[in-house]
């Protein structure tokens, strides 16, 4: 399964989705262990019916694997090598995480936007958003999850996020920051709530609804930047008044969306028996979302304390 988020579209685990030669295999329960063929048929929804495991007849993971062994050996062949669980999942996104809130931490502290070094702050911090952002990119393309990679994003990441807040928390909206953080660990629960009791079901339909809404908001705010960059002033007005406001609304929306397809991705991973080393994976797509929707928030929260001290 391939599932995206507000910035990258092309992450997922089922890079190499193929089908076996004349060994169909029963999509497996979730949480079971390879070779189980009874349960939720996980993947037959989202992006079209799987009538094999997806990392079955992947002889590339795993030298055990062989495309002339029978399903079921091909299956315990992945295991045996190591499944993803949701504590590996749990793990590597805390681990991703925690490098995001330290590394924001230090540079809250240590480039702090109203001394002397504003402009050296300020300069770090766009240098470190155009580093995660580039380092993104590589792994996004990659055909394996490099933990190096996703690490350094998340560093450069927090690095970014610190002085952004930062300057936020002292020039435009004090309190702003941790409502933010408190409003996307918010936003993250309903979701994962939500989605476990089968309140949002991510079918094909909805995967595509929510690309297409990712590609005309992302074109949106390319507009903006261009508008405000060649003609001044607010641009196409998407940072303060009412329309900011629902701009920002939209795109919490949307990481909230996108958090339900990287839960549909965890799920079918731990289904499937993807390999262990996938659930850097996981981590990486639930990091670079979670910051999309606090900068999102972050943005919300800004524009509603402007107009109340108007």
């Amino acid at each position: 399964m391939k599932s995206s988020n507000p910035v990258f579209s092309r992450r997922g685990f089922a890079r190499d989705v193929g089908h076996t030669e004349g060994h169909p295999e029963q999509p497996q329960t979730v949480g079971a262990p390879a070779g189980a063929s009874v349960g939720l048929r996980v993947g037959a929804e989202p992006y079209g019916p799987h009538t094999v495991n997806p990392y079955a007849d992947d002889s590339s993971r795993s030298p055990r694997l062989s495309k002339d062994a029978p399903p079921q050996d091909r299956s315990r062949a992945v295991t045996a090598d190591g499944a993803m669980t949701i504590d590996d999942v749990v793990t590597r996104s805390a681990l991703t995480l925690g490098t995001v809130a330290l590394t924001a931490m230090l540079s809250w502290v240590l480039l702090p936007p109203h001394d002397a070094g504003t402009g050296r702050s300020y300069g770090i911090a766009a240098g470190a958003g155009l580093l995660a952002f580039a380092l993104s990119l590589v792994q996004s393309f990659r055909r394996e999850p490099s933990p190096a990679l996703i690490l350094a994003y998340a560093a450069f990441e927090g690095v970014f996020l610190g002085v952004i807040s930062h300057a936020t928390s002292t020039y435009i909206a004090p309190g702003a920051v941790v409502q933010a953080v408190l409003g996307t660990l918010t936003v993250f629960a309903g979701v994962l709530i939500a989605y476990k009791s089968r309140w949002i079901r991510v079918t094909r339909r909805f995967h595509g609804f929510v690309l297409a809404s990712a590609m005309g908001f992302l074109l949106l705010m390319v507009v903006d930047l261009a508008a405000s960059v060649f003609g001044g002033g607010d641009g196409l007005g998407f940072d303060s008044g009412g329309l900011g406001i629902l701009f920002g609304a939209a795109g919490i929306v949307l990481g909230a969306c996108f958090l339900a397809l990287d839960f549909r991705q965890v799920e079918d991973g731990v289904a499937y028996g993807a390999p262990r080393k996938e659930s850097w994976i996981a981590a990486f797509g639930l990091t670079v979302t979670l910051v999309w929707i606090y900068l999102e928030a972050l943005r919300v929260l800004s524009v509603l304390m402007q107009q109340g001290d108007d």
